[in-house]
């Protein structure tokens, strides 16, 4: 099963967007209508809300009056905050018992308006933010719903802004133009991006990646938070540590259009025990992966390491993200051993050497072409180079007493 999280601010056309997802098949679980059930008279919700806000909140037929609760709830931070806290965990509940119904091959669209705000994002392989410019939102919700100006703004205020919709957002869709165009890209984004992932969850494999160097990309630190933030939600308390590795985040370095991700944890018995849920959060096991490239000559000049000669010190287990917009390794090592060390330094000895990063790069750059996108052929052309590097790397480490 594939779940997404979908959201926007008020107005910004949540409603079209899941209609259109439906339309292709998704099925969708929405927020609005869960938060209204959950409310409906004789229920626990409708009870606490009468008790937390009082008796004037309902309609003369005992049904929840929103607009006299909106007035009270939306006028002040406090008060917003009761709301949600008496709202939000009745609808994950209810959410969960409709989730747990569904075909495991589904696409599962959970429409949910606080996505950003209640700090969910990080629980979905897969978030799509629908946009539009705030005074725009405003002239659809006055005109189309007939709310007062003053509501409508006081009620986008209340949201999440831009920026904290943009740093969870794997996928931004603007609806500043008519309903045809977020149609056509919104089916666009289902067809090839949202079905294939959904496939290969389903086969448990990963999306495919040519292995060809790309220009370096300014959005792939923000790219790294949202994969680090997923990772650390699907493990929890068995994590070390995770963090962004490899080229991808060294500044200005170019690179294969791939987030390298390294999960630290305390053995290789719990990497294994994290197989299911990092399946969950969208990254399957690459079962034929499980030690890092030999690199005997190198690893017994490892200053600290009195056995790192030993190979099974350079076991790992590795998944790779299903999603074909954000080809993505995670790499799980053991916390100490000569590999998990390694991948940290070497990212710090780039940045701290720019003498360095252009040899690296003509290295790349020749690997590049004798592998035309063949990962085998372009990691094997780096590999020479990388012997004499863990040498170096270590000597630098060595000498300026760098820590993890």
């Amino acid at each position: 099963m594939l779940r997404i999280g979908l959201t926007g601010g008020i107005g910004a056309g949540k409603s079209a967007l899941s209609k259109t997802f439906s339309d292709c098949g998704g099925i969708i679980v929405d927020g609005d209508v869960i938060a209204r059930e959950v409310v409906e008279p004789g229920t626990e919700g409708l009870a606490s809300l009468v008790d937390a806000f009082g008796e004037d909140i309902l309609r003369p037929d005992g049904a929840l009056d929103r607009p006299a609760l909106a007035a009270k709830a939306f006028a002040d931070e406090e008060e917003r905050k009761k709301l949600n806290g008496i709202v939000h965990p009745l609808v994950a509940k209810r959410r969960a018992e409709i989730i747990d119904a569904v075909a495991q091959d589904s696409v599962v669209v959970e429409d949910i308006p606080l996505l950003v705000e209640s700090g969910m994002a990080p629980l979905f392989p897969l978030v799509v933010i629908v946009h539009a410019d705030v005074e725009l939102r405003v002239r659809r919700l006055v005109e189309q719903r007939g709310m007062a100006e003053d509501d409508a703004r006081a009620r986008i205020a209340a949201q999440a802004t831009d920026d904290q919709r943009r740093a969870v957002a794997d996928i931004w869709l603007d609806n500043s133009g008519s309903q045809e165009d977020l149609v056509l890209r919104a089916r666009d984004v289902w067809h090839n991006r949202i079905l294939p992932f959904a496939h290969n969850l389903t086969e448990r494999q990963p999306a495919r990646a040519e292995a060809r160097l790309t220009p370096a990309d300014p959005a792939w630190p923000d790219q790294a938070r949202r994969i680090v933030n997923r990772l650390k939600t699907a493990g929890g308390h068995r994590l070390v540590r995770v963090d962004h590795i490899g080229s991808t985040a060294v500044a200005e370095l170019d690179a294969k259009n791939v987030i390298d991700i390294q999960i630290t944890v305390p053995s290789l018995d719990v990497a294994d025990e994290l197989a299911e849920p990092l399946l969950a959060a969208g990254y399957p096991r690459l079962e034929h992966i499980t030690q890092d490239a030999a690199k005997t000559d190198a690893r017994s000049t490892v200053p600290g390491f009195d056995h790192s000669d030993d190979p099974a010190l350079w076991h790992k287990r590795i998944h790779a993200s299903a999603d074909p917009g954000r080809p993505t390794n995670v790499h799980i090592r053991v916390d100490g051993w000569p590999n998990q060390q390694f991948a940290l330094l070497f990212v710090d000895w780039l940045k701290a050497n720019p003498a360095v990063r252009e040899d690296y790069l003509a290295v790349k750059r020749a690997a590049d072409a004798t592998g035309d996108g063949n990962i085998v052929r372009y990691v094997s052309a780096k590999e020479p180079w990388f012997l004499d590097a863990y040498r170096r790397a270590w000597e630098w480490a060595d000498a300026t007493g760098w820590k993890p």
